[in-house]
């Protein structure tokens, strides 16, 4: 467990802006992760960016345990050298069993802005992807963000019925009362799990969609889905038509429209609702263009007044995510002990053997063939019953206890690898192997 560190930013100590200056473009983390990984000194690692979080996941190597990274992800991800006391200032920092807890809250949608969202399960498992792709998820990682999004499936089993508002369930309700009793079309800018949602909502209210993408096949796809129509955003730039609504959520950190197309939109009046981040859609260009824009400071300060009563909802879940950390703590602890405790095993079953020979060449030289083997076999038992016991106890202690805690016990029984008492570069010899 302690291999495994978080650093992030989230909506709940930064601003959505400064969220926006860390985020990485979805195109450019098979490139960036790679030199990311190095650059940070880690074995393993993952970015996870949304609308309101940007997160690095990572674990270490050779069993080192994580440590604090905050100064240099800022470095990485901002392009530029750190002031003294900043980055902890901006960056939030888990370690160990608290970053393992922290990711299962997050996948679980115990940490978003809308507690209880599903969106964030999708956007991690594309994020997983990515770092697969890209070479830079590893055993440690895969094994974490499996469990992490298997939970995540239980968590929405455990609910379904009771279906949480997301961050888009908002938007599109604030859509609906902008468009009133009519029923115009609204225009959907990007293909990504918010503005399908909002699709699909928005469908199902009776609403006609145009899907505006960057990639017209994508558009045409979800179009299809939806009973819409697809434009290309080239296209849409050039001659957009009258919409009644604008909903933006699309990657990339340039504007999807420049002001010229906001002049030609100005006519119909239309809501725009920008997940973007950064903004898809300028700020001061709406302003300008006397375009309503609400972006994602407003949504986050709306759904935060939301937040407690999902959270007291969502008790069990949060039970179910510290049963499954308990059972994660008690595996991974087994496994990171598992070679040490087959070395204790060894060394027992060594230093019987060891003891046992030197009887037989001396003062039990004269026992016949078949006792001497009985003497071996009886030994070999007994060893195999001693280790029984500190090998059970070091089990049961592992969940509850650090590397250094277990470690020290190795080091102190003289059983560590190298310069202990049975190592041949070893003079060293204690008392309780002597006869």
């Amino acid at each position: 467990m302690e291999q495994i560190g978080v650093v992030g930013i989230s909506y709940r100590h930064a601003g959505v802006d400064q969220v926006a200056r860390l985020s990485i473009e979805r195109a450019e983390l098979q490139e960036r992760l790679p030199a990311l990984r190095a650059a940070l000194g880690v074995s393993e690692l993952l970015y996870l960016g949304t609308c309101n979080r940007v997160e690095l996941l990572y674990a270490t190597a050779d069993g080192l345990p994580a440590g604090d990274l905050r100064a240099e992800v800022l470095e990485q991800l901002s392009g530029e050298p750190a002031s003294p006391g900043h980055a902890p200032r901006l960056l939030r920092a888990w370690a160990g069993e608290s970053a393992i807890e922290h990711v299962l809250l997050v996948a679980c949608g115990l940490d978003s802005a809308q507690a209880g969202e599903r969106e964030i399960a999708a956007q991690l498992r594309l994020a997983w992807e990515s770092a697969r792709e890209a070479g830079t998820s590893g055993p440690l990682l895969n094994r974490l963000l499996g469990e992490a999004l298997g939970i995540a499936n239980r968590v929405q089993r455990l609910s379904s019925g009771v279906r949480a508002p997301s961050l888009a369930d908002l938007a599109v309700d604030r859509m609906l009362r902008h468009l009133g009793t009519a029923r115009p079309t609204v225009a959907l800018l990007g293909v990504s799990p918010m503005t399908r949602r909002c699709g699909l909502a928005l469908t199902a209210a009776g609403v006609p969609l145009l899907i505006v993408n960057r990639t017209l096949v994508a558009a045409e796809a979800f179009a299809e889905e939806t009973g819409g129509r697809a434009l290309a955003l080239e296209a849409f730039r050039e001659r957009p038509e009258p919409v009644a609504g604008l909903i933006l959520a699309a990657g990339g950190g340039a504007t999807l429209l420049g002001e010229a197309t906001l002049e030609r939109l100005a006519a119909s009046r239309p809501l725009a609702i920008d997940f973007g981040v950064p903004p898809n859609l300028d700020p001061g260009a709406a302003r300008r263009a006397q375009l309503e824009r609400i972006g994602m400071d407003e949504l986050v300060q709306a759904v935060e007044e939301q937040r407690l009563g999902e959270l007291l909802r969502l008790a069990p879940v949060r039970a179910a995510i510290d049963e499954q950390l308990a059972r994660l703590r008690a595996e991974m602890a087994s496994r990171a002990i598992g070679p040490r405790l087959a070395e204790l095993r060894e060394t027992f079953e060594r230093i019987a053997a060891e003891e046992a020979e030197r009887a037989l060449g001396t003062h039990l030289h004269d026992l016949a063939p078949a006792q001497q083997e009985a003497v071996r076999r009886l030994t070999e038992r007994v060893a195999h019953s001693l280790v029984h016991l500190p090998i059970s106890g070091l089990r049961a202690a592992a969940p509850h206890t650090t590397a250094e805690v277990l470690e020290a016990f190795f080091r102190e029984a003289h059983l560590h690898r190298r310069g202990g008492p049975h190592d041949p570069s070893s003079t060293e010899r204690t008392v309780p192997y002597s006869s």
